[in-house]
Parts: structure tokens; sequence; C-alpha cells
């Protein structure tokens, strides 16, 4: 099976397209080998920054529903590929730059918000529509970009944010048209490339250590109630009426 991404590396910058027509949402494995990428990009001595991008229409929607819909014992794979995948960004000894565009959904999110520099193309939205698909999660990420309120906003109605509003409120660096965004991350690499490499894994290191709270311990618990979630029928549901592109129907509460 292909990998659902590119990866090349020159002058001491990685750069990991994601690549999974036709919109860049992975199954189990796909997080898993996602994940893995960015652990051995770490290590790599030849590395000294990660940018991460996409192909396609949008960067990320998230995980592939129509494998969660059919079988959804699967979710707690995912939901442990899905960690690894955001553990290996926010937790990389390399600074990691993520170049948004389109759709930034789900476990796009999850990788944005763990990220260290975002760069983003007009054109890009923000979105955590796991309430409509049966789902949690993804909360504390987005926390990391937005404040509490909007975050609470975002969540209860599925509604998306535009690149325009994401940099008002402090969570992008740039806003630049589509096909600046790669060129733009690659200035912010260079940039970053050229200092030493020992201090930047000091100053990356010290920064996790001053953030509020435990990134990775906050998404576990996020990850219980997604699970509590697909014990409901209305969880089901859900993901049927998404992959059945049809209006879905909830049951009467007792």
């Amino acid at each position: 099976m292909s990998q659902p991404f590119v990866t090349t590396v020159n002058n001491g910058i990685a750069e990991m397209i994601l690549d999974k027509p036709p919109v860049n949402a992975f199954n189990t494995a796909g997080w898993y080998a996602i994940a893995g990428e960015i652990d051995a990009l770490g290590i790599n001595p030849e590395v000294r920054v990660i940018i991460i991008a996409a192909a396609g229409k949008g960067f990320c929607a998230g995980v592939d529903i129509k494998e969660l819909a059919a079988e959804p014992n699967r979710i707690v794979g995912v939901n442990k590929g899905n960690y690894e995948t955001f553990r290996a960004i926010h937790l990389n000894p390399k600074p990691v730059i993520i170049a948004l565009h389109g759709f930034v959904l789900g476990g796009g999110i999850g990788m944005a918000g763990a990220a260290d520099i975002l760069v983003a193309s007009d054109c890009a939205r923000f979105g955590v529509p796991e309430i409509d698909r049966g789902a949690m999660g993804g909360g504390a990420h987005l926390q990391r970009m937005f404040p509490v309120q909007k975050v609470r906003y975002m969540y209860f109605t599925g509604e998306f944010i535009d690149a325009a509003e994401a940099y008002r409120l402090g969570a992008v660096e740039k806003v630049v048209p589509r096909d600046e965004l790669l060129p733009t991350a690659r200035d912010i690499a260079a940039k970053i490339a050229e200092k030493s490499p020992a201090m930047v894994k000091l100053a990356k290191e010290a920064l996790n250590g001053i953030e509020d709270g435990n990134l990775e311990d906050k998404y576990r618990w996020e990850q219980g109630f997604t699970l509590e979630a697909y014990t409901m029928d209305d969880s089901q549901e859900s993901r049927d009426a998404f992959v059945q592109k049809r209006d879905v129907t909830f049951r009467e509460q007792d």
C-alpha cells in the first residue's frame, strides 16, 4: 500500500505533503504512517525544520468516516493513530510549520493545533464537525489556537471560521494567496534552519514545558468521551447519515 504522503529533504528543511484523494481523510493505517514519518524526520540529523502541507482541495478532512461507519470498533485504533500523529508534531524535537489551505477539519485541526507555526492560504477554513459525526475530540488542540469561548462556539455548532478570523485571533502567522503558501512556509523554515540546531531543540523543549497543562493528557481525556459517544445510537446515526448523504434522525431522549 502506498503511503498517503510524499516527503523530501533539502537544505535542512523536510517537506511532508499529505496526498490522499479526494479530501485527505485518513484511515487507521494512514494515521499511523503519518505519525511514524514525522517521528522519523524528528530524529533525522539532516532535518532542522519540518513543513507539513497538503495536495488537493484541502489540508485534511480528518478521519475516514466511511471506515468508522462500517466498523465502529475501529475507533480505538483511529484514536491511537490520531494521538500519535499529534504527539509526533507537538513533542517533535524539530520545529514544525504547517501550511494550511482549504478545509482544516477534525484531525487536521489536531495537527494544526499541535504545530509550532501556522501559515494559511486565504481559502483556508477551520472546523470541528465532530458533533455532527457522532464523535468528540479536537478541543484541546483547538484551544491551543483560539480563545475558550470561540472554541466552544465552534465545538457546539460545528460552524467553520475562515483564515482571516484565524489570523485575527492570533493562531496563524500569515495569510497569503494559495500559490504563495509553500514559499511562505519555506521562507520561515529557512530562517529557523540557519539557527543552531542545539539551541532550537532546547527552545522547543523549553516552550513546550511552560505551556498551560499537558496537551497530550488533555487530548487523552477527550478521547475517552469519543469512546463513550460511540456507544450511543445517535453516534452511529450521525455517521450513517453522513455516509448516506441524508438528514439525521435522532431518537427522543428519555
